[in-house]
């Protein structure tokens, strides 16, 4: 009998397959964020990035909303690969200039000082991605609300979507169908849509971005009729029909700097600000609905599901292994 060949064996099939879930294994680790991923190349990058942005609120108490801005619009633009922070240049359209982030999104420069101190301690080791991420975290955490492990090892795009940054960002006036689709489109869920709007329990808003509630609301002639008449009448005051569009105002007139679950309790009383917010609750049938009531009674409810939904929105589509680079400076791509 001519001898078998271990290449038409069992025996050569079963290794081949082995071969096969080992490169998958592989592959699959590499593109996976990890908590220690700079434990040995960076180890202080927490805290120089935690110490940057303490700095910032002491000048600037609504930063550390605008920081976990930046991370948002820029995870739901290609995902967390800090394309949002690419200037303008030859070959690039910034989505600086994109209808949602144009005259703002801020808090650059901040972005700016902590990749500088990181390339004088580290030089070449930490990305623009990653320091969107922990400006996040740590941004939350020094306003009074949970702290998380951030999962790191995300890489730098080489190119922005402009157009996409104009597609994908949920807006205000959006609807809750919309948003929620907007939301599915990069992997989040309804709880996700909940506990990540609750970022809206800080920071500020300007009035172009709510006025339509005010007085012609989807073309009635009338206000929002979700609007609280209190709250209306302040914000009329704020926000005169023919004044400047870019007066700001709190987005939880309650505790306006403060890491907390009052935002949804202003949902419940008819004082969420945009549109988008008050829909979570005032959209009759709405899945969202249940999950307002359940961060409204549970500040530890919202807290654990706001880290979670954080780490979740952390994960989309990051570059990670060899893909894209780690930008010097996080305004442009390396040589150019």
């Amino acid at each position: 009998m001519a001898p078998t060949s271990f290449s038409s064996s069992p025996y050569y099939f079963s290794f081949l397959a082995a071969i096969i879930c080992l490169v998958l294994v592989f592959h699959q680790a590499q593109a996976q964020l990890s908590a220690t991923f700079y434990a040995t190349t960076c180890p202080n990058v927490s805290t120089i990035v935690s110490n940057a942005v303490q700095q910032a609120l002491q000048s600037d108490t609504r930063i550390g909303a605008s920081l976990i801005r930046l991370h948002f619009h820029d995870c739901f633009v290609n995902g967390c690969d800090a394309s949002l922070l690419l200037d303008d240049s030859s070959s690039i359209q910034s989505e600086k200039n994109a209808a949602p982030n144009v005259n703002s999104t801020r808090g650059f420069n901040v972005v700016d000082n902590i990749k500088t101190a990181l390339e004088n301690a580290c030089p070449g080791v930490v990305s623009c991605a990653d320091i969107l991420a922990l400006a996040a975290e740590s941004s939350v955490s020094l306003s009074g609300g949970p702290s998380w492990t951030v999962l790191l090892g995300r890489r730098d795009s080489l190119t922005a979507n402009q157009a996409g940054a104009n597609t994908s960002i949920p807006s205000p006036v959006d609807g809750l169908t919309n948003i929620t689709a907007k939301f599915s489109a990069v992997g989040l869920n309804a709880t996700d849509l909940v506990a990540l709007s609750g970022a809206h329990t800080f920071g500020r808003a300007q009035c172009r971005l709510f006025s339509n509630r005010l007085y012609n609301f989807s073309g009635t002639g009338n206000p929002d009729p979700t609007l609280n008449t209190t709250y209306l009448a302040t914000l009329q005051q704020i926000c005169p029909q023919n004044g400047s569009g870019t007066t700001l105002t709190n987005l939880d007139p309650t505790t306006p700097d403060a890491f907390d679950s009052n935002y949804f309790t202003n949902l419940q009383n008819n004082q969420g600000l945009l549109q988008s917010d008050q829909e979570l609750f005032s959209t009759s049938g709405a899945a969202t609905v249940s999950i307002v009531n359940s961060f409204a009674s549970s500040q530890t409810a919202f807290f654990q599901s706001f880290a979670q939904s954080m780490i979740n929105m952390g994960n989309i589509s990051p570059l990670t292994g060899s893909s894209g680079e780690i930008r010097s400076d996080c305004k442009k791509v390396n040589g150019s």
